[in-house]
């Protein structure tokens, strides 16, 4: 069975492969996988049924679009009417939308089969994986370490290759940071690309979904369908022609020793295909991620103001002490962090984005970390730990510019480590060039998690 999207997507096509297959192999794979905790639901009965109807069209020598009948499974916080949408919460339990999600239908609609609802952090809110209600994601590479959040479930079912692809959503982090710590590629869009109707707010200003896929070339695909624009046709395998910028801080301050090592050499890679890559001055971002949380927190606390003050009991300690911290923001406060955000987003289009058409970071300081090194019940502990976790990606959401992930190497116990390309707003096209050539180059995603043995 093709592990790639692409790849998985084209054998259905030609025929070689027949989308039940496809489904029922994904299927046996979920249960293989079980322990991950990656899925709150499977939807083996429906999935079979589309797969056939797939197969039945394809005999009749039609095709739905470019992901006939390809698996897929996706965050529990985009709607389908009729199908409950919980978003790894209490509150939610049961809620069962009356409205479509227009990238679900746009999936869909391009022949591609939801087999399942993917685990997530309560209301979007938590880096690690960590769900008070629904117990933790485990990552495919090493069941004790985090899988990142809060497309927890995303990150690790595409890791675990249960699907080949997955939508999530990205507020600080949320695509990204599942998608570095379990191995495969992730993007975040430039706000505002993709449509926000149908799936769960956390911030009005900040957030967007994004996809997660096995490859820069089936991130592409599904940007494809997801955007009704040909991304995929514009890969090419070198860089030729990029200047590529290296922030000279923060990005590049205080790496771990196997993270540095990795950078370096993707760094290298970069230039061997072509790139012209720099040095760059970036103005300074250690202020962004506070001007991130006087946004997204009082938004969140405003969505969630009723059940707060009805059924405060029903949040998770980290989620309920982070709201309570967002409604502790004042309106002034508010306001004066959404002029920072236009000064921020000026700055960094006058500053590095005039010199550079990317900018190539880590997607993190450090190596993943053990659940047991990231308390997540709320408090300064837990402020700090999430300050920590998304430090290279919050300043991002900030901004609202798109960015991309991809695995850059394994650090000395097995787990991925991953490279972050920056770019500015409507920069997909030369983000997804440069992920795909990185990529073409280099054997990081040719590995493949193998399943523990079932209890």
């Amino acid at each position: 069975m093709p592990h790639d999207l692409v790849e998985l997507a084209e054998a259905i096509a030609s025929g070689v492969l027949s989308a039940v297959d496809a489904v029922t192999d994904a299927l046996e794979r979920a249960e293989d996988w079980r322990g991950l905790n990656a899925f709150v639901a499977i939807e083996a009965e429906a999935a079979l049924d589309q797969a056939r109807a797939c197969d039945e069209q394809r005999r009749r020598g039609s095709l739905r679009g470019p992901l006939h009948g390809v698996p897929l499974a996706h965050k529990d916080m985009f709607f389908r009417a009729g199908i409950p949408t919980e978003a790894g919460s209490k509150i939610w339990r049961g809620h069962v939308p009356a409205e479509t999600s227009p990238l679900m239908a746009r999936l869909a609609a391009a022949g591609a089969i939801t087999i399942g609802r993917l685990h997530m952090a309560e209301f979007a809110m938590g880096p690690t994986g960590h769900n008070a209600h629904l117990g933790r994601c485990r990552n495919p590479w090493n069941g004790e370490a985090i899988s990142g959040g809060s497309s927890s479930g995303s990150g690790a079912a595409v890791g675990a290759h249960i699907v080949t692809g997955a939508l999530g959503s990205d507020t600080g982090g949320s695509v990204r940071l599942p998608a570095a710590f379990c191995g495969v590629a992730g993007l975040k869009p430039t706000n505002g690309l993709l449509p926000d109707t149908g799936m769960m707010p956390l911030s009005k200003t900040l957030d967007t979904a994004g996809p997660l896929s096995t490859s820069s070339r089936s991130l592409a695909r599904l940007m494809d369908v997801l955007v009704d624009r040909e991304y995929e046709a514009g890969l090419i395998a070198d860089c030729s022609g990029l200047t590529i910028g290296v922030p000279t801080s923060y990005f590049t301050d205080d790496l771990h020793p196997e993270v540095a090592a990795a950078f370096a050499a993707a760094r290298q890679v970069f230039a061997d295909l072509g790139a012209k890559v720099v040095d760059v001055a970036i103005p300074d971002h250690s202020g962004y991620p506070a001007i991130a949380a006087e946004i997204w927190a009082p938004e969140a606390a405003a969505f969630h103001a009723r059940h707060l003050a009805e059924q405060a009991e029903d949040f998770g300690d980290q989620v309920r002490n982070r709201l309570l911290a967002g409604a502790a923001v004042s309106p002034d406060a508010y306001l004066a962090a959404l002029g920072r955000r236009k000064s921020a987003q000026s700055d960094m289009l006058s500053g590095p984005f005039s010199k550079v058409d990317l900018l190539l970071t880590p997607a993190a300081r450090f190596p993943v970390p053990m659940a047991e090194q990231v308390g997540a019940t709320g408090g300064d502990a837990m402020q700090a730990m999430v300050a920590e976790l998304s430090a290279l990606t919050r300043t991002i959401s900030m901004l609202g510019f798109p960015a991309l992930v991809t695995p850059m190497g394994f650090d000395a116990r097995g787990l991925p480590l991953a490279l972050q390309l920056v770019g500015a707003p409507n920069s997909e096209q030369c983000l997804l060039r440069g992920g795909f050539a990185y990529e073409q180059a280099t054997s990081w995603l040719a590995r493949v998690p193998s399943p523990p043995p079932l209890p």
